[in-house]
């Protein structure tokens, strides 16, 4: 008897949750309960049927819809926020009961009632993800679904979502009274020559080339960002237009670029073919083409005859002589670069669990060649990643010894000296921290990891004031997508500045949150008396790390004062946990 097969189709699904509901079960579980009842009763069941959907389950404080068509999806989504809002008229603000939703199309999998698969898994993180009160898409439904509703559509960029494989395009939907949201302003053009490398295309029929495609391209804007005459944005950004067919002077003005960069790369067997174009983003006119077919060895001589190429078409730039000087080939072994593209890509998506996944990578790189520079560095960041997890001392040996053959194989490399500079200040040897990310910075000005590290160093020396400034130059490079980790340090800059409010701008965006993001968050809404969000994040804390109280917090800060401003903090968190307050 054969094994009955899974049912698949292709379906629109919204899930939502009530925002704060343990808090409104706390202050009153029957009127809770009750006023849930009716919302779904008299707003949810009504507009689910008005709108051709189906109720697949409801979870305590969440539901899950099914629907057949994106558009019914997102319509029902935008009544159901109008409908729950005008129920809250007249009912105090802590009484509320605000929904937040996410919708996606996917993939899902049948299985009598119920449904599963990625296709759902991805609409719970959008709903997880989404601030009160709002709806996040997928770039799927954003397809479907633009030109055929009178809604804006704010593009959020990719993000990175727990236990999903693949970074994901997400939108805001705008569902106020008057729908056309305004086009934002152009970015102001910096004042030198400035340029967007956008993703280069796959073009090897493999989609396991991916990696290879975009190793390419980042090695491509790190080499140009060495050139202290341009002005170049920072990866996370420009691969936010990666999949989509572009307009280039819409990528011009979101990017705030007065140049933008295509191509793309073939890759089979022991050959490459590289094809890069510089385009006039406000004219579309092109200012340089070319294609390049050479055998695989050659692959950093052509990154470098690209990068050149490019800066060399730019009106009014010339290159620097640090440039000039220290152009090098980061390593004889193609397997070795191989491997430490796979790690890089690996490392992008910036998830914890990927950590031994990508150490794994980078090691293999450093065992075909051990003078390969970059790779040693790398394999430094993954164990500083771990001890900034774990706070074990286990690990920042490790990471100590590979940033600092990663410096003595290469010390004209920003990438290199960035990681040992991020290490200097962990062992908060300050003083050779900044040293060496000064000497980084004079090789890569604009580079967004060696600024935003730099705006760290300056938190934990108690220049919070001028952090906030360096770090507003890593947000210019990435104006659509900025890193959580960026967004970490940047939050704790206004957090140490006392900008509470500012620092919980940067904080709240970040998907999945490392536990002391989280109290942090808590420190700084009890400051602003915000109490029941205070202990909801300390909560949230405690899931992921139980011991955080007991943590040496301020640890990091070279002056006393701030290392007490750090601890009041945990202890405002810590009282919001255990309703001390």
């Amino acid at each position: 008897m054969t094994e009955k097969r899974a049912q698949r189709r292709l379906a629109a699904i919204l899930a939502a949750d009530v925002v704060g509901y343990s808090r409104l079960m706390e202050h009153d579980e029957t009127g809770t309960l009750a006023a849930l009842k009716a919302r779904r009763n008299g707003v949810l069941a009504p507009m689910v049927a008005q709108h051709n959907g189906r109720v697949v389950k409801v979870m305590g404080d969440g539901v899950l819809v099914e629907f057949g068509s994106a558009v019914d999806a997102v319509q029902c989504a935008v009544e159901l926020q109008k409908g729950f809002a005008e129920a809250n008229q007249g009912t105090p603000e802590t009484r509320n009961i605000v929904l937040r939703i996410g919708i996606n199309l996917g993939d899902v999998i049948v299985e009598g009632q119920d449904i599963y698969g990625d296709g759902v898994n991805v609409a719970a993180r959008l709903e997880s993800l989404a601030e009160p009160g709002n709806i996040y898409i997928s770039a799927h439904v954003h397809d479907h679904v633009v030109g055929k509703l009178e809604l804006s559509f704010e593009d959020l960029g990719e993000h990175t979502l727990k236990n999903i494989a693949k970074p994901v395009r997400v939108y805001r939907a705008g569902i106020g009274a008057n729908s056309e949201r305004a086009v934002p302003p152009a970015l102001a053009l910096p004042d030198k020559p400035s340029i967007a490398v956008l993703p280069f295309t796959n073009m090897s029929g493999d989609p396991e080339q991916e990696y290879f495609a975009d190793g390419t391209t980042e090695d491509i804007i790190t080499e140009l960002a060495r050139n202290r005459g341009l002005f170049v944005i920072a990866r996370n950004s420009s691969f936010t237009f990666k999949g989509t067919s572009v307009d280039i002077a819409e990528v011009g003005r979101k990017l705030g670029v007065r140049y933008v960069v295509e191509g793309s790369v073939r890759k089979v067997g022991r050959r490459v073919r590289i094809t890069a174009q510089l385009i006039e983003a406000a004219t579309g006119s092109h200012i340089w083409a070319e294609r390049y077919d050479r055998d695989l060895e050659d692959i950093f001589a052509v990154q470098d005859e690209v990068t050149r190429s490019i800066a060399a078409a730019v009106p009014g730039h010339l290159e620097s002589d640090i440039v000039k000087a220290s152009r090098r080939k980061p390593t004889e072994s193609l397997g070795a670069y191989d491997h430490y593209l796979r790690g890089i890509e690996i490392v992008s998506r910036w998830r914890n669990d990927d950590i031994p996944q990508a150490m794994a990578e980078f090691e293999t790189a450093v065992k075909l060649d051990p003078n390969f520079a970059r790779a040693h560095a790398a394999l430094g960041l993954m164990h500083l990643r771990i001890w900034w997890q774990t706070v074990s001392p286990q690990a920042l040996g490790p990471a100590g010894k590979e940033s600092d053959i990663a410096v003595r194989l290469d010390d004209g490399d920003s990438r290199c000296l960035s990681i040992r500079g991020m290490f200097f200040l962990t062992t908060k040897n300050y003083d050779a921290a900044l040293e060496t990310l000064q000497r980084g910075l004079q090789l890569s000005p604009d580079d967004p990891e060696l600024n935003i590290r730099m705006a760290h160093f300056l938190t934990c020396t108690g220049r919070a004031d001028e952090a906030i400034e360096r770090a507003l130059k890593a947000v210019r490079t990435s104006p659509l997508s900025l890193p959580a980790s960026h967004r970490e340090i940047i939050g704790e800059a206004y957090m140490m500045a006392g900008r509470y409010e500012d620092a919980l701008k940067f904080f709240a965006p970040i998907s999945s949150p490392d536990y002391y993001v989280h109290v942090f968050a808590a420190g700084c809404l009890a400051k602003l008396g915000r109490l029941d969000e205070a202990r909801a994040q300390s909560r949230l804390a405690s899931k992921l790390n139980s011991d955080w109280p007991t943590h040496d917090w301020g640890f990091e800060h070279k002056n006393e004062e701030d290392r007490e401003h750090q601890r009041e903090i945990a202890r405002l968190a810590l009282d919001a946990l255990t309703d001390g307050l």
